[in-house]
């Protein structure tokens, strides 16, 4: 069974900086796409970072240039780093994957079960 685990996150002061990390395991013959979302209370789940396995990445205006996001020297990891935060980066993050794997085999989108960051200001 293809999982996602996220890891990281936690409560940071405006202007500080904080991780995710994303791990999928179970049966994976490849990852196309890879990203992160996040939520915040009554608001839907709002696009804000991808990478491809080429390498391609993508990112929302609201963290162009402050966000990052990589895939690992970890097979099937991948990171979001977060730079100068402020407390409208508050949420809870989800990993996302275009996954190729399973049993049986099938090209699907998997979701972590989410971390919270919490920005103060």
């Amino acid at each position: 069974q293809v999982q996602l685990v996220e890891s990281g996150g936690g409560s940071v002061q405006t202007g500080g900086s904080t991780a995710l990390s994303c791990a999928a395991s179970g049966r994976i013959l490849g990852i196309p796409v890879v990203g992160w979302y996040r939520q915040t209370p009554g608001k839907q789940r709002d696009f804000i970072a991808r990478i491809t396995e080429s390498g391609g990445t993508g990112y929302a205006n609201s963290v162009e240039g402050r966000f990052t996001i990589s895939r690992t020297h970890v097979k099937n990891t991948w990171d979001l780093q977060m730079n100068s935060l402020n407390p409208e980066d508050t949420g809870l993050y989800y990993c996302n994957a275009e996954i190729v794997g399973g049993t049986p085999l099938t090209r699907k989108e998997y979701w972590g079960q989410g971390t919270q960051v919490t920005v103060s200001s």
